[in-house]
């Protein structure tokens, strides 16, 4: 799911301008596969599989597989809805700088849950 989430992002109107000063590299970490989602100006330019440990982003959010599943279902169960609640519900975690995701709260939050639009048309 998450290699689609370029695709996924561009189709979310006002994404781009929630994150027009985000320009900058994240780790998602999806079970045990970790990913690299470049950022340019709000906008996704790139999503590919860590190839090796030195490879990262300025911060990390990681989970189950299951989880971000259920954060993906175009109405995800109470504790996955949300990045916060799945942080607070010990579902998911963040590490790393956390600076420029609480800077940019809601475009992070909007980002990572735009997948379920590609769930709710059938992709």
């Amino acid at each position: 799911m998450l290699e689609l989430l370029a695709e996924a992002a561009g189709a979310h109107p006002g994404l781009k301008r929630w994150g027009k000063f985000v320009s900058t590299t994240i780790l998602i970490g999806i079970g045990e596969k970790d990913y690299l989602i470049e950022i340019d100006n709000g906008e996704v330019k790139d999503v590919r599989p860590r190839r090796i440990a030195v490879e990262s982003g300025v911060f990390a959010i990681r989970a189950p597989a299951e989880v971000w599943a259920e954060h993906w279902r175009p109405h995800p169960k109470r504790g996955y809805h949300d990045l916060y609640h799945m942080f607070s519900y010990g579902k998911a975690r963040i590490d790393g700088d956390i600076t420029p995701f609480m800077q940019n709260l809601i475009f992070f939050k909007l980002l990572l849950a735009a997948p379920r639009a590609l769930n709710r048309r059938g992709t």
